[in-house]
């Protein structure tokens, strides 16, 4: 065999090994990433690791009044309620009443989060407001039912389920809001984009993302330092495996075409976790009466805790706007 012929069948042989370890790094990354986004049972990650993936750097101090607020909401006197879900899962959510209520409120919380973590803090407010207040616990997390999380694609549909037993079990005198904080203000904002009953007036949502695939790009390349592009076309594969949806299937984007309901945009200008750019998309997309709170200095879920009183004002104009029509 000639030099040449050697030198070019080796180079290829080479090649051809460089390609299949890169792919099954590609694919080992990809499978860690959809596992730590969408499984309930995800890889065990690190305070550390969970803080790389967030870009979140709260201090001690912030953390333990976050952890102080939520076990003053823990222990209100709250009814559980569990529902079926649309496609037979368990629901879990926590209901808060108060007599001579004006409005009721459905509460989605976040990303591996909780119901009592993400709303401790604004939930005395909500209270001393005459909110009846209904906290869902979202699926693939605590007690809800599902093994996995669909970064509200699934869980708009949940957003509906919640809406009907609220109507069914409390009646339809009540106008109704939707809020949510990260995910949770994605899965509300994707549950505008199909239509909702009559009394539901409104939509609080608190740094919520454009689409799944959108904030997986956006951490994979800032927070994680990793290319999404050589692993995009595996994770969506294994994503449509474990809820039979893509990452490009549904978008806030999209819902927020067809909406028609007003909605309180907030976000934190220094998040690092969902950017504030993600809120100006949502934004401009809605073409129903909207608002729009940026707050200087909040990072991810912290407008509330870093401006209270802008965070207020909003939310009372917002209720003021929409029931005094």
């Amino acid at each position: 065999m000639k030099k040449n012929t050697k030198n070019i069948l080796l180079g290829t042989g080479i090649t051809a090994a460089g390609l299949s370890v890169l792919a099954t790094v590609s694919y080992k990354v990809a499978d860690m990433l959809v596992s730590v986004a969408l499984d309930r049972e995800g890889p065990k990650t690190s305070g550390k690791s969970k803080r790389r993936i967030t870009g979140a750097d709260m201090s001690c101090a912030v953390t333990a009044l976050l952890e102080e607020k939520g076990k003053r909401l823990l222990k209100s006197e709250l009814e559980r309620i569990e529902i079926k879900a649309h496609d037979g899962e368990k629901l879990v959510g926590h209901l808060y009443t108060k007599e001579g209520a004006k409005r009721l409120i459905i509460a989605m919380h976040g990303w591996r989060s909780s119901w009592s973590r993400d709303f401790g803090m604004i939930s005395e407010f909500w209270e001393e407001n005459d909110c009846n207040i209904l906290y869902a616990e979202q699926r693939g997390q605590n007690d809800s039912g599902g093994d996995h999380m669909g970064f509200g694609m699934v869980e708009r549909h949940d957003c509906h389920d919640w809406v009907d037993w609220a109507i069914s079990n409390m009646g339809e005198k009540l106008p109704i809001y939707l809020a949510g904080i990260s995910m949770g203000a994605t899965t509300v904002l994707m549950a505008s984009g199909t239509e909702l009953p009559e009394n539901v007036c409104g939509i609080m949502a608190d740094c919520g993302f454009t689409s799944a695939d959108d904030i997986w790009r956006h951490i994979a390349k800032n927070n994680l330092k990793i290319s999404y592009g050589l692993m995009k076309r595996l994770a969506d594969g294994m994503c449509r495996k474990r809820i039979n949806m893509g990452l490009k299937e549904y978008s806030t984007i999209y819902a927020m075409e067809k909406n028609t309901l007003p909605v309180l945009f907030i976000h934190g200008k220094t998040d690092k976790f969902v950017p504030v750019e993600m809120t100006y998309e949502n934004y401009n997309a809605c073409k129903a009466p909207k608002s729009l709170l940026i707050v200087d200095g909040a990072g991810h879920a912290m407008s509330y805790m870093t401006d209270k009183v802008a965070y207020e004002r909003e939310v009372l104009d917002f209720w003021k706007k929409i029931e005094t029509i």
